[in-house]
């Protein structure tokens, strides 16, 4: 399936659940977009506090989680684009968050 850029930089979030397994947005367009909460490692291993703590940048096009240093954009949920972390990167936050408990 392909998208313009156009068709995908106008839509905004309107609302975001998230779930033990999984984050469910609603789009601007009225489409909802479930991913499984996998596609985002840091998402899995945070708290529910700090899964709740997010909040939408870019005037809705993306979703940020300072807690985790984590960011989503509406572009790569609607293209099914999971984080692009490589697991260096993924273990160095581990160990830190591991070092901070």
């Amino acid at each position: 399936m392909r998208f313009s850029t156009i068709e995908i930089q106008g839509v905004r979030v309107t609302k975001l659940v998230i779930t033990d397994d999984l984050l469910k947005a609603e789009l601007s367009d009225g489409r909802t977009i479930s991913v499984p909460l996998s596609w985002y490692p840091r998402l899995c291993h945070a708290t529910s506090k700090e899964r709740e703590h997010w909040r939408l940048v870019g005037a809705g096009r993306g979703i940020h989680w300072p807690l985790l240093d984590e960011d989503v954009s509406v572009e790569n949920l609607i293209l099914g684009k999971p984080s692009a972390e490589s697991q260096a990167s993924l273990k160095r936050w581990l160990d830190e968050r591991a070092g901070s408990t």
